[in-house]
């Protein structure tokens, strides 16, 4: 391999002048620069990346450690941290903590040593002691998805209090009454937030969330499978499992199949974090959708600011419901991914009985309809899913 001083002997000049070449100083002249960069493309020189990170005390490296590189959520929000990263001129080493607070810690502590510029941390629980250590030492570190409250570092997450407001308008307006939660961790912001929001939602169309109704899962698959089959177990199960996250909603998919019942016909299910296979399901599912990337995005350009010496912003932005067929919506005639209608029996069919709009949230609920029921368009089917603009706020 070639070194510097090859790269100056093969263009005649001083390897100080070849160091400044590379490192654009604008004293050098034009010849000695059109010398030095033909010499580096003959001989196939690469700077020694590790040298020039001790003389500039940068290695233009950012660390990103997430809680699940298996769910679909983080590993778009991987993709999207390293393409941002990349058109800034960072390259990305990325942990996975596997929703693990020791493994979170030991790529914090792998990643310091590593000498990276700045850390981004999508934290597994209330704070490991590792990486409130970093946070607390200075280290340039943002939060991204979840974060710790009390920490003073910039937050970008989402916000779905809106769109699991309008998930339960659309619920109630289907005929469903029995409502049921399969939660994350309590440990972790998301986790509680979606808890609250969705609880917040049911009270305003006067509908309780009793404790049999929430299920305690850990944003894995097989939690989302084991609550699913104590709500099937109840001696009154729920209309509807809303899945906290996607994975959890793949398990409750399992179980539900595994029972030989139908989605949505004899339980409705909806998820938060919408993936694309969500569309390729049968029914596909009803979902509210993060901005993945602009998330990635917004949380590589926070990091930067702060470690070039600007005050990083915390970021917050919409997440929006996308309606789809597993709550028992109708199928459009218009949607391509819905199949062929079924024949009509040969016997008339008695008609459809009218729709029951959503009452105003203080109205006491009305008796549950039954599942055939056709009810009137909820707001979240009939309005735009355009997100709203970015909210920002210091941390």
């Amino acid at each position: 391999m070639a070194s510097i001083k090859d790269v100056a002997a093969e263009a005649g000049v001083s390897v100080a002048t070849v160091s400044r070449v590379l490192n654009g100083h604008p004293s050098v002249s034009a010849e000695a620069r059109t010398r030095v960069t033909a010499a580096v493309e003959r001989l196939g020189y690469r700077p020694n990346a590790v040298a020039r990170s001790l003389r500039t005390d940068q290695t233009r490296t950012l660390g990103l450690v997430i809680s699940d590189v298996m769910n679909p959520y983080f590993t778009e929000l991987a993709r999207s941290v390293e393409e941002e990263a990349r058109a800034l001129g960072y390259s990305v080493i990325i942990g996975n903590a596997d929703e693990r607070p020791d493994l979170q810690d030991h790529h914090v502590t792998t990643l310091l040593d590593r000498r990276i510029d700045g850390l981004l941390v999508s934290p597994t629980d209330g704070g490991s002691p590792g990486m409130l250590g970093a946070a607390r030492a200075g280290t340039p570190m943002v939060f991204v998805d979840r974060w710790i409250p009390g920490v003073d570092v910039p937050v970008v997450r989402s916000d779905g209090r809106d769109a699991v407001r309008d998930l339960v308008a659309h619920l109630y307006g289907l005929g469903h009454r029995r409502l049921a939660i399969i939660a994350g961790p309590a440990a972790t912001t998301t986790g509680r937030e979606r808890v609250d929001a969705f609880r917040e939602a049911l009270g305003a169309y006067g509908l309780d969330l009793p404790d049999a109704h929430i299920g305690q899962g850990d944003f894995q698959a097989e939690s989302g499978r084991r609550v699913t089959e104590g709500f099937l177990a109840l001696a009154e199960p729920p209309d509807v499992l809303f899945a906290a996250d996607n994975l959890m909603a793949l398990g409750a998919l399992d179980a539900i199949r595994e029972r030989g019942l139908r989605v949505p016909d004899d339980i409705a299910l909806a998820a938060f974090d919408d993936i694309p296979w969500f569309v390729h399901t049968d029914p596909p599912v009803t979902a509210i959708a993060q901005p993945t990337r602009e998330l990635g995005r917004a949380a590589v350009r926070a990091l930067v600011d702060r470690i070039e010496g600007r005050p990083g912003e915390s970021v917050t932005l919409p997440a929006r419901l996308v309606v789809r067929r597993s709550c028992g919506e109708p199928a459009p005639a218009t949607d391509p991914q819905s199949p062929p209608p079924s024949p009509a029996p040969s016997a008339s069919p008695s008609p459809a009985p009218s729709a029951t709009p959503s009452p105003a949230p203080s109205a006491a609920p009305s008796p549950a309809p039954s599942r055939s029921l056709s009810p009137s368009p909820s707001p979240a089917e009939s309005s735009p899913q355009s997100p709203s603009p970015v909210r920002r706020s210091t941390p």
